[in-house]
């Protein structure tokens, strides 16, 4: 990009470090619980080298932050998930690839317009810790030492795109996945046993390619967003961008068995939305619920300005909503739940697909309305309590803000409301960062400990939770390759 062309995502605690640090016996404000013991790990985007084109926040290599907790004692590193992409302009010394806003470059190395960032979200399946990037493999990493280990295909099973936001099924032990393409099958959807091996794969068909960042589970479903932010390479062509929001379709949930063929789906309408995060989805009675964080529109990788088409008041924030689905009949009905915009939602881990209680969720800075212009700014964290309707905040801060609040269950409990919740906090005035650990039945008082962290963390992703007896049972003999 040009050196005079001011880029946000290149500026203040946006920009990526240079640096892999190593921090031990950090200093802690307060106490840290003493059964809190293993390692917090948040991804993100972090460029090892100037970019070039138009760069989004995207667009960068995707760099892991951990902050290790044992015996009330704490230590930080952070390292480069070493992909193929990233090793191959390591060795050249400078950026290769061009990003999304430009759909990458096909005169890039080996032909792959895209280069694997593995930079957005986490994963611990199959005794194996996964970084994810929605459009390709997932990339094993070893913890603590967050080593890359290498890609993980599942010994060549892996037939398509893997999401950055696969389910795992705490009480089968299964992880169902899927993948998003701009070329037909538009979407194919796999089940991962608990050994982790890759046993079932189907087509799922749609007449458009869209773009779909997540999915939920229940007991016995899947479900797939076909929602209308819409992918049509033609537009390009055109001179306009691929992605587009178009408000003539309808959003669409797709129920599909478990373990069902992709004919076997079955689609219910609802007026046209969007939803980057779910928050969780179980079975009721006859009806399948739904919680997220819906927005009227998005203008994500789009462009453009604000649509025609929006309500008044309506704007591209997400905000807490409720679908209740009800398969015999198809009728849905829909609530919203809050009026404070949202995302970055996160329940218990023991209660994907199983009815959960409490949804913990990050704060946007108010002011932002979700337009191109605005960069995410999380100026703390939420806890609704889904069953009484109530909500409880969390705020870090003047000009602190933090990321996705990670629950972390008190060892033994089967409660989602006993535990902490963390996530790592900036100070924009002071330029210090922290772990926070929050009591999630005292949420809005001060955090319980703040871990201070000696070097900058960028903004970036999502983040997880890994307790210390899943760093000693990882397994390494991965199909990767």
């Amino acid at each position: 990009m040009s050196n005079t062309e001011r880029n946000p995502f290149l500026e203040g605690n946006f920009a990526p470090i240079r640096e892999e640090n190593q921090s031990e016996n950090l200093e802690v404000v307060g106490e840290l619980p003493a059964e809190i013991n293993g390692c917090f790990v948040r991804n993100g985007p972090n460029s090892q080298f100037d970019p070039i084109g138009k760069y989004h926040w995207f667009d960068g290599d995707g760099m892991l932050h951990a902050t290790e907790i044992e015996n009330g004692r704490a230590s930080y590193r952070n390292r480069w998930i070493r992909t193929e992409g990233f090793e191959k302009e390591r060795e050249a010394g400078k950026a290769l690839w061009t990003g999304f806003a430009e759909l990458g470059d096909p005169k890039s190395p080996d032909g792959n317009p895209f280069k694997n960032l593995a930079n957005t979200a986490l994963v611990y399946h199959g005794n194996r810790a996964l970084a994810l990037w929605e459009a390709g493999a997932p990339y094993q990493f070893s913890l603590p030492s967050l080593d890359t280990v290498g890609l993980h295909d599942f010994e060549g099973r892996l037939t398509h795109p893997f999401t950055a936001h696969p389910r795992v099924d705490a009480r089968t032990g299964e992880m169902m996945t899927f993948g998003y393409s701009p070329f037909p099958p538009y979407v194919r959807y796999s089940v991962v046993n608990p050994a982790g091996e890759l046993v079932h794969t189907t087509e799922i068909d749609l007449d458009v390619p869209v773009m779909i960042h997540d999915m939920v589970i229940t007991e016995h479903y899947s479900v797939i967003f076909d929602f209308p932010f819409t992918f049509r390479l033609d537009r390009i062509a055109k001179g306009e961008a691929p992605f587009k929001f178009e408000f003539d379709r309808p959003a669409r949930f797709g129920f599909l068995p478990r373990h069902g063929d992709g004919k076997q789906i079955r689609w219910i309408e609802t007026p046209p939305c969007y939803m980057f995060h779910a928050t969780n989805a179980y079975e009721e009675d006859d009806d399948i619920v739904i919680v997220g964080s819906r927005l009227a529109y998005t203008t994500a990788l789009a462009g453009g300005e604000r649509p025609k088409e929006l309500a008044p008041g309506e704007d591209g924030q997400g905000r807490m909503h409720r679908w209740r689905f009800n398969l015999n009949s198809g009728v849905v009905k829909e609530e919203p739940l809050d009026d404070t915009p949202s995302d970055f939602a996160r329940v218990a881990d023991a209660l994907v697909g199983r009815k959960n209680r409490y949804s913990y969720n990050a704060l946007f800075e108010p002011g932002q309305d979700g337009g191109v212009g605005d960069v995410p700014l999380f100026a703390g964290l939420a806890r609704y309590d889904l069953d009484r309707g109530t909500k409880e905040t969390h705020l870090h801060g003047p000009g602190r803000f933090g990321g996705e609040g990670v629950y972390v269950a008190r060892p033994g409990s089967q409660d989602d409301g006993d535990g902490w919740v963390m996530t790592y906090v900036h100070d924009e005035r002071e330029g210090t960062d922290e772990l926070v650990v929050i009591d999630v039945q005292d949420f809005e008082a001060p955090p319980l400990a703040r871990i201070q962290i000696p070097t900058r963390i960028p903004y970036g992703f999502h983040a997880g939770w890994f307790p210390a007896e899943q760093l000693r049972s990882q397994q390494y003999s991965s199909a990767s390759g």
